[in-house]
């Protein structure tokens, strides 16, 4: 590290190392992968959000070394990414799909299939649970068994219509015509400007988790007049399915199906003014967000962000995208921030003489 230009800078380092470990097991309790995975679930799918890299296992590793740490486990775990060869790309997801865990609707009570509510804290007191202390393995066993024998009884897994393709076809959305552009992987090119809508998308589902809720927030807060609502928010088990090996085309049949990912999936009606024949009229657009693993607060923002970035809305700093999505990035934002720690003895004499030199100079008679 020739950035550290003391002697022994080495030494310290190796030090400095040894006693981090300490801090993480002086308790004596290693934790294990399976309770961090496990107990920590909602951890994992924003680090594994952030990072673009769905694997829950490795996350698992991220965050235990992390020692909880989202930002350092998600910049652990991107570093792994880039280690990582890409063996395929999968064919479009379609979300349609979708086998749903959780589903809700904020502008209909009745929708085709129900409100599903699922796994969730919205309907809970917020009141420490000192009973948590008293579990124990096999408490819990008998209490995951019972729960999944009951489930299992219910019947099988349920997919479900969409909302929005209900108000299309009663004419009150307009019809969006399919897209087959390959979009533009920004984990491989690069965020450009101007950003066309997959790299947007890609770079708010990357985004750190509190600063896209912020920025939706103050999309509502500080520049909205218009109220969004949630059309339909879905979480769920996202097929995935791949082409067989050689040259296509090949039907739809051929596809392998290789597995699924949890997702969370919004589609937000946004209230537009639009002018009609000299005369304001109020129409609705679609924000859209979709992230890794269930984390409904940031995805509802992103949908916000979507929407704002993709109309050009007068929002001030949040119609620009250059000041979103440059922003937004955890390990951009975390790095250059924790950059200040290293040293800038040079610079810092440079500009310190520079303040010597100057008062010298007004001191003078």
């Amino acid at each position: 590290m020739a950035y550290v230009a003391v002697k022994g800078g080495a030494a310290a380092i190796e030090a400095s190392l040894e006693r981090l470990r300490y801090e993480r097991l002086k308790s004596g309790v290693p934790l294990g992968l399976d309770e961090v995975s496990g107990g920590l679930s909602v951890l994992i799918d924003q680090v594994m959000s952030e990072a673009s890299l769905y694997d829950p296992a490795v996350a698992a590793v991220a965050v235990k070394q992390a020692e909880g740490s989202p930002e350092e486990a998600v910049f652990l775990l991107r570093a792994f990414r880039s280690t990582v060869e890409r063996l395929h790309t999968s064919r479009p997801a379609v979300t349609a799909d979708l086998f749903v865990e959780r589903r809700l609707s904020a502008a209909f009570k009745d929708i085709t299939g129900g409100q599903w509510l699922g796994a969730t804290t919205d309907y809970s007191h917020r009141l420490l649970d000192f009973s948590l202390g008293d579990e124990t393995p096999a408490s819990v066993r008998v209490w995951v068994n019972e729960v999944e024998a009951r489930w299992q009884a219910a019947g099988p897994r349920t997919r479900f219509p969409k909302v929005v393709d209900c108000l299309r076809a009663e004419g009150l959305l307009p019809a969006v015509p399919d897209d087959d552009t390959p979009p533009l992987d920004v984990t491989k090119g690069g965020l450009t400007f101007p950003a066309v809508r997959s790299q947007r998308l890609q770079t708010l589902t990357r985004g750190q988790t509190g600063t896209v809720t912020s920025l939706g927030y103050a999309s509502l807060r500080g520049y909205g007049v218009l109220h969004p609502t949630v059309g339909e928010l879905r979480v769920g088990m996202l097929p995935l399915v791949v082409d067989p090996p050689g040259e296509g085309p090949f039907d739809e049949d051929d596809g392998y199906w290789i597995g699924e990912v949890r997702v969370t999936e919004v589609e937000t009606l946004v209230p537009v003014e639009t002018d009609v024949g000299g005369r304001t009229v109020l129409s609705f657009d679609l924000g859209y967000g979709l992230c890794f693993g269930k984390n409904e607060t940031k995805t509802i923002a992103m949908s916000l962000l979507d929407q704002v970035l993709e109309s050009k809305a007068d929002l001030g700093p949040l119609a620009d995208e250059e000041f979103v999505l440059l922003h937004v990035d955890s390990v951009e934002a975390t790095g250059f921030i924790s950059h200040l720690k290293l040293p800038h003895y040079v610079t810092f004499q440079s500009k310190l003489e520079g303040v010597r030199q100057t008062r010298k100079a007004e001191e003078a008679p």
